[in-house]
Formats: structure tokens, C-alpha cells, sequence
């Protein structure tokens, strides 16, 4: 998914390392997307390099 349809809020995880738990979005400012994980706290993630799987309201 496009990091450029991530907006602040949004429930997201990494499909790289689903042990962090379910983080929400803090900002996007170009590539760089900063989420605030469960288990890992905040994170700074390169959006054009790891695509960042939202999470629905179902899933949460």
C-alpha cells in the first residue's frame, strides 16, 4: 500500500515485524512516516521502502 494514503490516525502494522502490534500513524512528512507501535513505541519508517498494512476497524 502507498504511504502516500496513510494519514495521521489511521491503525496500521509492519509486515515485517507483526510483534510490534497495531501502531498509529503520528505523521507523514514526504517518504517518512512516524507511527507509534504497541510494543515498540514510536517509529520513524522510510514509506517508499516498507509498505505498512492498514488495519480496519474489524481487525483492531
Amino acid at each position: 500500500m502507498s504511504h502516500h494514503l496513510l494519514i495521521p490516525g489511521m491503525l496500521v502494522r509492519h509486515p515485517q515485524y507483526p510483534e510490534w502490534g497495531i501502531g498509529q500513524v503520528q505523521s507523514c512528512i514526504g517518504e517518512m512516516v512516524t507511527v507509534s507501535f504497541v510494543e515498540m513505541g514510536k517509529q520513524v519508517i522510510n514509506g517508499s521502502k516498507i509498505s505498512l498494512v492498514i488495519v480496519h476497524n474489524d481487525e483492531a
